[in-house]
């Protein structure tokens, strides 16, 4: 059978749904961690400046283990395919992270740390070693899952488009109900052993979210593992034996991979990066800057701070939850909107245009509500202060659903004989989101410390970079050349 990009070897559009709809299970947690996290390390004793570095484990680990696990799915002969055992892996591991984090105040509490110290290290320690392998899970099942939609897509350069919309899609989907569960204050009454003398009712909440968290990612990925079958793409090559052909070694394929890109995808690495450094800042600290900022809560502070900064928190995880319904929306329409204002790039030029007046306009709201609470004490904002910043997070949607997007279906789009697969391709693309990452959990916990610890001067930064970003994607990142012009560059995630 013949794989260039027919219509004959693609996957009927409920298979690559399925698929993308791990995003979901995924997202889910994701959207625990985007959240409430933060707030929780800063229970657990780690101060504001110093929250950022932890940050680091998710990075750190996409950097090195989305290339090794593209690298290696492209080529793994296994009877359940060369994508879903890493799925399946990751999913478990997914499991047992998410125990050990909700779980670290309790596990550290045995383990020798005292209730009444600020300080939990054993906790803390805990608790890292559980978001590193927690973020090396969610690398293993989401590098795979886009390299399996692309294999589906059989090189269609539109169904590549849908694919990633949908799996953009279902980020949403996953955001929505992890903020949604996220933001209800009594949710450990539904599992009271959550509620310990280690663990206080925002640790019991978080524990419960989590325990839902495992539930859901099991339910999805085994619905897709049964109902997906993988087919065999010519990528896997054979011998004349039968014998597959030898590996070539990890560091020669990257090497490899580096030396021949081409100069649309070195541009889109570029526009790439600069529009991470522009979001991270903002995924890092969202809730935080609803709880010290717009509500001047602390979380280690007065039990009235205290309870300022969880409310602040918890309106941030309604503007989380917002953010994704629009999210959800706008990746609907990712297709039809590029194609009106005349291409994905120029809609991807646009969206950062957005992202970053909507960066900006943290800064406006931010000065109302000090202004505030220096009018009237210590109180929760006004109406409209706080209506102001859930726009803030509501609008961001927009942009974030080309975030999520655009940028790995122009990869799949841009990649040619450059001697890897999809998975090594989008392993490599990683690359260029979670090295920004690197750079601003360094970067932006020291930024805020020098100018007063608040975190308005990393969300300027991420404005200035998401004007950059559009400024590059409207004028210099080339347009994706049509799928006639193309010949059959990929085979189902092979070359």
């Amino acid at each position: 059978m013949e794989y260039g990009g027919s219509n004959e070897a693609m996957a009927p559009l409920w298979k690559i749904i399925m698929v993308a709809s791990i995003a979901a299970g995924v997202q889910f947690g994701w959207a625990l961690q985007l959240s409430l996290l933060t707030p929780y390390v800063q229970q657990l004793g780690v101060p504001h400046m110093w929250a950022s570095f932890i940050w680091l484990c998710g990075p750190i680990s996409g950097l090195l283990v989305q290339p090794i696990v593209g690298y290696f799915s492209d080529r793994t002969r296994n009877r359940l395919g060369r994508r879903r055992p890493f799925i399946i892996v990751g999913a478990v591991f997914v499991a047992i992270a998410v125990f050990l984090i909700g779980f670290a105040a309790d596990l550290g509490h045995m383990a020798g740390d005292s209730l009444d110290k600020e300080m939990k290290p054993r906790a803390v320690a805990i608790f890292v070693v559980g978001f590193w392998i927690l973020d090396v899970a969610n690398n293993m099942l989401q590098g795979p899952c886009r390299a399996l939609l692309a294999d589906l897509s059989a090189n269609n350069h539109q169904r590549m488009r849908i694919a990633n919309a949908f799996f953009s899609f279902f980020m949403a989907v996953g955001n929505v109900l992890g903020y949604a569960v996220g933001s209800i204050s009594n949710l450990y009454k539904v599992l009271p052993f959550t509620a310990t003398v280690a663990c206080d009712v925002y640790c019991a909440n978080l524990k419960s979210c989590f325990l839902i968290d495992i539930v859901f990612l099991a339910v999805v990925t085994i619905s897709v593992i049964t109902s997906v079958q993988e087919v065999r793409h010519p990528s896997q090559k054979e011998l004349a034996n039968g014998e597959p052909e030898p590996m070539t070694p990890f560091s020669k394929e990257v090497t490899s991979a580096f030396r021949n890109l081409s100069k649309p995808m070195w541009l889109l690495y570029l526009v790439t990066a600069l529009n991470w450094i522009a979001w991270f800042p903002f995924i890092l600290y969202d809730t935080d800057w609803m709880g010290l900022e717009v509500y001047g809560g602390k979380a280690q502070g007065t039990n009235a701070e205290k309870r300022l900064y969880d409310l602040g928190v918890h309106a941030g995880s309604l503007g989380l939850m917002l953010n994704s319904v629009v999210l959800g929306f706008a990746s609907l329409v990712v297709e039809p909107l590029g194609k009106m204002v005349g291409g994905v790039k120029r809609w991807w030029a646009i969206v950062n245009f957005i992202l970053a007046i909507g960066l900006a306009g943290t800064i406006p709201i931010t000065k109302m509500a000090k202004a505030y609470r220096a009018a009237h004490g210590p109180v929760p904002p006004p109406a409209n202060v706080k209506g102001g910043a859930l726009s803030i997070f509501s609008i961001l949607g927009i942009p974030l659903s080309v975030t999520y997007s655009i940028p790995f279906a122009l990869a799949s789009i841009y990649s040619s004989s450059a001697g890897a697969g999809q998975g090594l391709s989008l392993g490599v693309l990683n690359m260029a989101i979670v090295i920004p990452q690197m750079i601003v959990s360094v970067v932006s916990g020291r930024l805020d410390e020098a100018f007063g610890g608040g975190n308005l001067p990393a969300f300027i930064m991420g404005a200035v970079a998401a004007l950059v970003s559009a400024l590059m994607a409207l004028f210099v990142l080339p347009n994706p050349p049509s799928q006639a012009s193309m010949p059959a560059l990929m085979v189902g995630g092979g070359h």
